[in-house]
């Protein structure tokens, strides 16, 4: 049962029955709580789709370029810096067969990914939208979500036989450090080249559309609240 367009029916009918029953505290809960929970609910639809006239609506796939740049950086920048490649070396070189790099990569502090993410939709233009209805709180649910979907990438991306043949070639050469990071870094675009805005968008949305669907409910609520509370005042 979708619980938001419960919600919003719920909202609905109270209005009616307040509008044709003459009964104004209903009228006034019903929409507010409407109104709170429809907000929401475009909020959370211009996050991924674009509506005409709506000025930054789409984020999410208007900026995806920069959400594939964010994510090389942090694979770069703290996966692959000198120190951990160093210890990659040393503890692989000569033994299994497979590169597993799942228990690096579940070290790694992705908080720096989530906050890119979170600085690139609000200082966007929707961003504007966002700090009116709770800002930076209108998202943070996503925060569990997105670094668990992007560890389990990364830990795909490192266990594919490309990657682990790269690594192997690497080894072979002189200056491995360096050599190591420049095809690292060719075969991460590569790999995220394959991926398309409309993909990422459904990936995004299918994790955490049910925690949004929340905000629709409780602005539904918090909206009846503040009705009755501006009824009796």
């Amino acid at each position: 049962m979708n619980m938001s367009a419960v919600t919003s029916l719920i909202a609905l009918i109270t209005t009616l029955a307040g509008y044709f029953f003459a009964v104004p505290v209903l009228l006034t809960i019903g929409l507010f709580s409407l109104s709170g929970a429809c907000t929401n609910w475009l909020a959370i639809h211009m996050l991924f789709e674009k509506v005409p006239g709506l000025y930054g609506s789409g984020v999410i796939e208007a900026k995806f370029e920069q959400f594939k740049a964010a994510i090389k950086d942090l694979m770069m920048n703290e996966f692959f810096s000198d120190e951990n490649i160093d210890k990659f070396l040393s503890d692989n070189m000569g033994h299994a067969s497979h590169f597993d790099l799942s228990p690096v990569i579940e070290k790694i502090d992705f908080d720096p990914a989530y906050e890119s993410l979170v600085e690139t939709v609000l200082s966007s233009k929707f961003g504007q939208m966002l700090e009116m209805m709770g800002g930076r709180s209108l998202i943070d649910p996503l925060k569990e979500p997105y670094i668990e979907k992007l560890k389990q990438k990364l830990i795909d991306i490192s266990q594919s036989p490309d990657f682990d043949d790269l690594v192997r070639q690497s080894l072979e050469q002189p200056n491995i450090l360096a050599e190591m990071r420049e095809k690292v870094s060719h075969i991460i675009d590569a790999r995220l080249n394959e991926l398309t805005a409309q993909a990422v968008k459904k990936i995004v949305y299918k994790m955490i559309n049910e925690h949004l669907g929340w905000l629709v409910i409780w602005g539904g609520v918090f909206g009846a609240i503040f009705g009755l509370i501006a009824h009796l005042v």
